[in-house]
């Protein structure tokens, strides 16, 4: 990963975090809500962390790289994430649904 990609990467993450738990909370969003988009945040999140694995992966061969194997690997990577996310995650679900359940609660 460059130097400018993780500021992008997590300044795209907080936008997102903060618009998910914005919609979620001011709509009075219920547990399954809440759960949902604390898994959506994980697989993003996982995402843009396995992104750079696959991005120094060589592809040689008569039908090997291109701008379209850079676009598929780029939704393999995704799928990955929401994968992951869905089979239990790494916990960050977890501790954005709890959080999103938190502030609801606090505007209450």
């Amino acid at each position: 990963m460059n130097d400018t990609a993780l500021p992008t990467t997590l300044a795209r993450l907080q936008a997102n975090t903060a618009a998910a738990t914005k919609g979620a909370a001011g709509f009075g969003a219920g547990p399954e809500t809440a759960k949902r988009v604390g898994q959506e945040f994980e697989a993003l999140f996982l995402s843009e962390m396995l992104g750079p694995v696959f991005e120094s992966t060589d592809t040689d061969g008569l039908f090997g790289g291109g701008e379209g194997e850079k676009i598929f690997r780029s939704m393999m990577v995704q799928e990955y994430g929401k994968a992951i996310a869905q089979s239990g995650g790494v916990g960050i679900a977890d501790a954005v649904q709890r959080e999103i359940l938190r502030m609801q609660e606090n505007q209450q």
